[in-house]
């Protein structure tokens, strides 16, 4: 097989890619012809993921970085730094550790909850991409180039899992926008990326491999796989338009459509946005999604609607 390796000489950084989405991001970066540096907190995962690369003829390099350890994230880029002789191309925020507090409190509300399962979910995931996107901005604007890509969820638009998870999401989506504000005249490029529903490793943990709600299992049966979100970016990154989406929630099937991009088993994307889509999720009405065309799309301004507080 011959290797796409558009981003040749390219560094990048991806945060908690030990497993699931970054693990996949990483494999997809580092087999485009980039340098990833990947970090997370036990060395064993991240060496696992480092030689999965290296098998794929990729050049990885895992650091363990605690993403709620300032000093772990000052010390990764100074790192970089001296490494790459200050080049950095692309930071992919994806650290999270939160999904354990997540499926373990599921049907409590946030008063039932010791609060600190709000340190659990948005330290290392809102707190720790503000951090590494500081350092890494730095690095970026020295060189008038970059992109930071911001894993969110659609849990930033609408109530989804508990309080302190939506919390994180829509402040991450903020986030990213708001840096893309203050960074675009330097010629760096900021977006929010909504995965689907995706078949990470604790997603069959805990939904595929328990008796979880039928409708909720056959989402992620047939959902992304971890790999997708990371040949999103690597087209997302070689757009010659990039600059025109900075500040933007982007979602993959929005991007698959762009770019032409089917998952890495050969199936197509689900279009969440998709009517079609949508009326085969309610009982009443899946028969209308047999004669409803596929390319009929929710309009975005809906979304804007949905989440009008006022």
């Amino acid at each position: 097989m011959v290797r796409n390796m558009s981003l040749s000489g390219w560094v990048c950084v991806v945060t908690g890619a030990s497993r699931g989405i970054g693990r996949g991001i990483a494999l997809q970066l580092s087999e485009a012809g980039a340098t990833v540096y990947i970090t997370g907190r036990q060395e064993k995962t991240l060496k696992q993921t480092a030689a999965e690369v290296k098998e794929r003829g990729g050049n990885c390099v895992p650091v363990v970085c605690d993403s709620t350890k300032d000093e772990d994230i000052e010390g990764l880029f100074e790192r970089i730094k001296c490494e790459q002789n200050g080049r950095l191309d692309i930071l992919v925020n994806n650290a999270y550790a939160g999904v354990q507090s997540i499926f373990g409190s599921t049907g409590k509300k946030f008063w039932e909850i010791d609060p600190s399962i709000w340190d659990s979910i948005n330290n290392a995931g809102l707190r720790g991409h503000y951090f590494f996107s500081v350092y890494a901005s730095r690095m970026m604007v020295a060189q008038g180039q970059g992109l930071i890509v911001t894993i969110s969820s659609i849990g930033g638009l609408r109530y989804l899992f508990n309080v302190p998870y939506g919390i994180g999401k829509a402040a991450c989506d903020r986030m990213a926008a708001d840096m893309a504000v203050e960074l675009k005249n330097r010629g760096v490029v900021s977006v929010s990326l909504w995965p689907g529903a995706v078949q990470t490793e604790l997603v069959s943990q805990f939904i595929l491999e328990k008796d979880s709600p039928s409708d909720l299992k056959n989402v992620f049966a047939s959902g992304e796989t971890t790999e997708l979100s990371g040949k999103c970016i690597v087209k997302l990154a070689k757009d010659k338009n990039l600059m025109s989406l900075t500040g933007k929630v982007l979602m993959t099937c929005d991007l698959a459509r762009r770019y032409g991009i089917q998952d890495i088993d050969g199936r197509s994307v689900t279009d969440f946005t998709s009517i079609k889509f949508l009326l085969s999720r309610v009982p009443y009405l899946s028969w209308l999604s047999w004669v409803v065309p596929s390319f009929i799309r929710l309009p975005r301004f809906v979304l804007t609607l949905t989440s009008s507080r006022f």
